[in-house]
């Protein structure tokens, strides 16, 4: 039987079988032996052992499209970063942060700007016109009146998805429309992990349908961009690359060079002020970590 492992806990994996349920399981002692840990993610087949408490073994992991490091989880598609139009204004550096950490493990992003309802046209403009430059697909949505939020299930379909936003942009809301089920899902995982074991915080994937999977990532209140030398930073600005061929010198980091296209495309308003702030402030941060 196959399934997809939707969370881990001590040992104990849960497995979403399409039209059958969530299995709670064990990995086999093979991967072990091998030195292999399933992850949230995986695509995994597995033995039933009871099925009336719906218990098994995970007997194989299917090879794995990719791995992320931060989150730890597997085969995820795309991520969904979400945050509010305003209440709360968007944290743009933490934002920047999130997609910079998402270009380094080559994963395409999506923008989500939520409370769509609250939002002046002006605003909605303004965030067009700072990200939608840097090539990102930008959505904006309202949980509470569900605008936008057909176009956001096309994006979703069919995908698996890290959704990542910071507290009160209503993420929640988002997940609950997207899946209503997602309270009763959460639940039977929480019954089965009721049985006397550790409940920690992790990353869980949560079933919008058959094979539309939707990752809620936990602990987003800051990011640090694990970046070994400050150079490479401008690798991971999409709109940076192609201007990057048009420096007078190679390897120009877009700061203090004369004849920079980065820095002239930002005087002609070609590319966001507010991405290039970002840019410079985590290049600091960079470049200041190296010197001690």
């Amino acid at each position: 039987m196959r399934g997809k492992i939707i969370k881990g806990i001590a040992g104990f994996y849960y497995v979403f079988v399409p039209g059958k349920g969530i299995y709670e399981c064990k990995a086999k002692g093979i991967f072990r032996k091998d030195n292999i840990k399933p992850l949230v993610g995986d695509n995994v087949d597995i033995d039933v052992l009871d099925e009336n408490d719906m218990e098994g073994n995970i007997t194989a992991i299917e090879e794995r499209e990719n791995e992320l490091i931060r989150p730890t989880v597997a085969n995820i598609h795309q991520a969904l970063v979400i945050f509010a139009v305003n209440k709360p204004a968007p944290n743009y550096n933490l934002l920047d942060r999130f997609l910079v950490s998402m270009e380094m493990q080559d994963v395409p992003s999506v923008i989500c700007f939520n409370k769509k309802d609250i939002a002046s046209d002006e605003e909605m403009e303004f965030l067009r016109r700072a990200y939608g430059r840097s090539g990102y697909r930008l959505i904006f949505t309202s949980a509470k009146t569900g605008e936008g939020m057909d176009e956001l299930m096309d994006v979703l379909s069919g995908k698996t998805s890290a959704v990542a936003g910071p507290s009160g942009v209503g993420k929640s809301s988002i997940i609950n429309f997207l899946s209503p089920e997602a309270g009763a899902e959460t639940g039977e995982v929480s019954r089965k992990i009721a049985r006397g074991r550790h409940t920690t915080r992790h990353s869980e994937i949560i079933t919008v349908n058959d094979n539309t999977f939707i990752m809620d990532t936990p602990g987003f209140s800051s990011l640090y961009v694990d970046i070994e030398e400050k150079e490479d930073l401008k690798e991971f600005f999409p709109e940076f690359t192609k201007l990057s061929e048009k420096c007078r010198f190679n390897g120009c980091v877009h700061i203090n060079e004369p004849d920079c296209a980065v820095k002239e495309a930002l005087e002609a308003g070609e590319i966001s002020e507010l991405r290039y702030k970002s840019y410079t402030e985590i290049f600091e941060e960079i470049k200041n970590k190296r010197r001690y």
